[in-house]
């Protein structure tokens, strides 16, 4: 099946990261996995590899790319290799699109060169202890101070990718109490600064998968935060989050296809070397038909993950065509990887083997960007029903 995706630039890219993975990554991955935790010194040698630029305008150090494709293929090459960046996905794919869309000339002068750099590591703080789909309940506030200089924030965030190693953290609060018509109004967005006294860093969280991901608990206790990082207008953050979020769902569906081929990448390689009665376990005809049966899933997966990135670079990308990939990509996936693992017994089950991080990685596509449930009520909602 010809792909036409991706173009003689984007697979030079591609070649470029495999052979960074092969040599930066792979031979530490087992370290990070039982550390639980990425270097911050790595996302050093991200920067210089240039993928925290690809997407910011020349003028602040990026290259200027407006495309998520680049982003795809380090989805593809990361599950390839069963490895992860930890949490620098929510740096780019999360982060930036909110600093590109709200910041001030100013406040990109401030952020973006110290972005693209890995001097300041972003992450961007939506879920509390007691909201999870429903945000409007969200309970951290931040009030303006007397003299209108800054805002004091106060509250409580959990969940929180990239948490760990953050400099900077996008976090949403409220300014004002919900309308009686709109609960929705009254949250805005702040750029905070991970040093400030009064904001703390809790527990890094104990996570089924995605091991090398910091996802932290914080803490803001009087907190202030200069009105120079007001991000946006206030009050309306609701209405931003839910427009940045057809994005953060393709980088979800995308990275959910990505597992899934790599998951049968992986089942073909072990029963082509697996023996059992005296030949490769490749040879039954029951291992034939499940491959084949993960293939096809796969194959229509990419068709959907690519054509949902045609999509969103070309700004066509809609919240329910968003919805509608995601949850076709995650349930593929679950699928997939949960039959490619069936494959390889009871060496599947072993954290030695790339399937079974694969495994425990792939479960929380169906829940974090908005649950699998979620995802059905927005595609019915857009049929009408």
């Amino acid at each position: 099946m010809r792909r036409t995706v991706f173009n003689e630039d984007h697979e030079a890219f591609r070649e470029t990261l495999r052979a960074f993975i092969e040599a930066e990554v792979v031979p530490v991955y087992d370290e990070w996995f039982t550390q639980g935790i990425v270097p911050r010194e790595f996302y050093y040698k991200l920067a210089e590899l240039g993928l925290f630029g690809i997407n910011v305008p020349e003028e602040f150090g990026g290259a200027g790319i407006e495309s998520h494709k680049f982003e795809a293929i380090q989805y593809e090459e990361t599950a390839r290799a069963g490895v992860t960046f930890g949490g620098s996905g929510v740096h780019v794919l999360l982060a930036l699109p909110y600093i590109k869309m709200l910041a001030t000339d100013e406040q990109k002068k401030r952020y973006l060169p110290k972005f693209v750099s890995a001097e300041e590591m972003w992450a961007i703080a939506m879920t509390e202890p007691g909201t999870g789909s429903d945000l409007a309940g969200m309970k951290t506030t931040a009030r303006l101070s007397e003299d209108g200089t800054h805002y004091v924030l106060n509250g409580a965030k959990t969940f929180i990718t990239g948490g760990v190693h953050a400099d900077k953290v996008i976090v949403c609060a409220r300014t004002s109490a919900p309308k009686e018509d709109d609960r929705r109004f009254g949250i805005s967005l702040f750029a905070v600064d991970t040093k400030s006294e009064g904001y703390s860093v809790g527990r890094k969280l104990d996570k089924l998968g995605l091991r090398t991901s910091d996802t932290a608990e914080l803490a803001f206790v009087d907190v202030k935060v200069p009105v120079e990082d007001l991000l946006g207008e206030e009050n309306k953050g609701f209405y931003y989050l839910g427009h940045n979020l057809a994005s953060e769902r393709w980088g979800i569906a995308f990275g959910a296809y990505a597992q899934a081929k790599a998951a049968v990448r992986f089942a073909k390689q072990y029963v082509q070397d697996r023996t059992v009665f005296g030949k490769p376990v490749a040879h039954f005809q029951n291992t034939k038909f499940e491959l084949a049966a993960c293939q096809a899933e796969v194959d229509a997966a990419e068709a959907v993950a690519d054509r949902a990135t045609e999509a969103l670079d070309a700004g066509e990308l809609t919240p329910a065509e968003a919805a509608s990939a995601k949850l076709f990509c995650t349930e593929v996936a679950h699928r997939v990887i949960d039959r490619c693992l069936q494959l390889h017994g009871g060496y599947g089950y072993m954290n030695e083997y790339p399937i079974a991080r694969l495994y425990a990685d792939n479960r929380v596509n169906r829940i974090y960007g908005g649950t699998s449930e979620i995802m059905k009520t927005i595609i019915a909602k857009d049929m009408g029903l």
